[in-house]
C-alpha cells in the first residue's frame, strides 16, 4: 500500500450495514482519527427485498458457525454479493458527491455480521475487504470487532469512542442510544470516560413481527404500535431474562431474545409490547452508568418510531433525535466506521475496558491495502 499522509487529517469513508438489514450507509469524513473531525456527504443504498432475503438465508446459516472463517455455501455466496453491494454504493456515492475515488484515502468497512457470540469466542461480519479494496483501488480498513473478541471483549459496540469525539463541546454526561437491530448505549463522562453496552432489542424484532404478520419490512413510523396495546406479562418475561441485571460491557445477537413468544396478541399489540420491551430496556440501562447522564441523544432507525420515541420520554428526561444536536442520526454509524478506520490505520485504540470490556484500550482491525497497478 502506498503510504498514506501522516499524521494529518485523511479522507475517509465508512460503510455501515446494520442488523436490520436495511440498506448500506455510506458516509464521508475528515478526520485524524482523533479530536478532529469534519463530517461530509452521507446517502443511504437501501437494499431491496431479494438482497434482504440473502442475507437473512446467510443468518440463518450462520446459527451452525463455529469457526470465523467458514464461508460454506450461502455465507459464501452472500459474503461475494455483499462486497459487491459495497463497493457498488461507494461508486455511486462518489459520482453523487462528484468525489473522485483518488481522493479517498481510506475505507472503513463495517461488512455484515450474522452471528455474534462473544462468549464463545465467536464473530462474524461477512465482507471482503481486500476484494472491495481491488475494485476500488481504496485502502480499506476491515474486522474490526475481531481482535477484542480474539482478547475476551465483547467486541461490540465499537462506535463509542467516535461518540465521545462528537461530544466534545455537549454538556456531560451525556449519553448516545443508538436503535438499530440492537440497541446500545454510550455514556460519556465529565472527563470524557466511557462506559458502554448494549441494552437489549432495538428494531430486528419489530421488524421481524411485522414480517411475519403484515409482509411490510418495519413498522413504518410505529404506526402499528400506537394502535396497540402493551401486554406487561410479555415485557415482564423479556425484562427478566439475567442479561439486564448484568453490568455492561455487554453485547447481544440480533436474535437472542428471538424464542420469546407473542403468541396470541394482535399485530397492534405484538408491536407495541415489542416497543415497550426496548425502550424500557435502553431506560433500565441507567443504573449501570457512573452517572445519570442529563440528555439522551438518539440515532439510529429506531428514532423514526414514533411510537419508540414516545416511549422513551415517558421513562427518561431530555430524550431528542440526533439532529437537535446538528448530528445525523441516519449516518452517525457509518461515520463512526470512517474514524475507526483511520484510528486502526494508526493504531490507535478501538476500544476500552469500558466499552467492550477488554483488558487495557486495544486496537484493531485488517487494512486491505490497494493492488500496484499490472504492468
Amino acid at each position: 500500500m502506498s503510504k498514506l499522509p501522516e499524521p494529518g487529517p485523511l479522507v475517509a469513508i465508512g460503510l455501515m450495514s446494520g442488523t436490520s438489514l436495511d440498506g448500506i450507509d455510506v458516509a464521508l469524513l475528515r478526520t485524524d482519527g482523533d479530536t478532529l473531525v469534519e463530517r461530509g456527504a452521507s446517502r443511504t443504498y437501501p437494499y431491496d427485498e431479494g438482497q434482504r432475503e440473502v442475507l437473512r438465508q446467510a443468518l440463518t446459516a450462520a446459527i451452525a458457525v463455529r469457526e470465523r472463517d467458514d464461508r460454506s455455501g450461502i455465507l459464501g455466496q452472500a459474503e461475494a454479493a455483499l462486497t459487491h453491494w459495497h463497493g457498488e454504493a461507494v461508486k455511486s456515492f462518489c459520482r453523487a458527491i462528484d468525489v473522485s475515488p483518488s481522493g479517498i484515502d481510506l475505507i472503513g468497512f463495517h461488512g455484515q455480521t450474522v452471528i455474534h457470540r462473544p462468549e464463545r469466542g465467536l464473530t462474524v461480519q461477512l465482507g471482503d475487504g481486500q476484494a472491495l479494496a481491488d475494485s476500488l483501488g481504496i485502502p480499506v480498513a476491515f474486522d474490526l470487532r475481531a481482535a477484542d473478541v480474539a482478547a475476551g471483549g465483547q467486541g461490540a459496540p465499537l462506535v463509542p469512542v467516535y461518540h465521545r469525539a462528537l461530544a466534545a463541546n455537549f454538556p456531560k454526561p451525556v449519553a448516545f442510544v443508538n436503535i438499530g437491530g440492537v440497541a446500545n448505549v454510550t455514556w460519556v463522562g465529565r472527563n470524557g470516560e466511557l462506559s458502554a453496552f448494549d441494552t437489549g432489542p432495538g428494531n430486528a424484532l419489530i421488524d421481524d413481527w411485522m414480517r411475519k404478520h403484515t409482509g411490510q419490512t418495519r413498522d413504518d413510523g410505529g404506526k402499528a404500535a400506537r394502535r396497540g396495546r402493551v401486554d406487561e406479562a410479555t415485557v415482564a418475561q423479556f425484562l427478566g431474562d439475567g442479561f439486564f441485571e448484568r453490568p455492561g460491557p455487554k453485547s447481544l445477537d440480533r436474535n437472542s431474545f428471538a424464542g420469546i413468544s407473542l403468541e396470541g396478541l394482535t399485530v397492534d399489540d405484538g408491536a407495541a409490547t415489542l416497543v415497550a420491551v426496548t425502550a424500557r430496556s435502553i431506560a433500565a440501562s441507567v443504573v449501570h452508568m457512573p452517572e445519570p447522564p442529563g440528555s439522551w441523544i438518539v440515532c439510529g432507525g429506531g428514532r423514526h418510531n414514533a411510537a419508540i420515541m414516545e416511549a422513551l420520554t415517558v421513562w427518561l428526561p431530555n430524550v431528542m433525535p440526533a439532529e437537535a444536536c446538528g448530528l445525523n442520526g441516519d449516518s452517525m454509524e457509518a461515520e463512526a466506521w470512517a474514524y475507526l478506520a483511520v484510528r486502526s490505520l494508526r493504531g490507535l485504540p478501538l476500544t476500552y475496558p469500558g466499552t467492550t470490556g477488554v483488558e487495557v484500550p486495544l486496537t484493531g482491525g485488517v487494512i486491505a491495502p490497494r493492488q500496484a497497478p499490472h504492468t
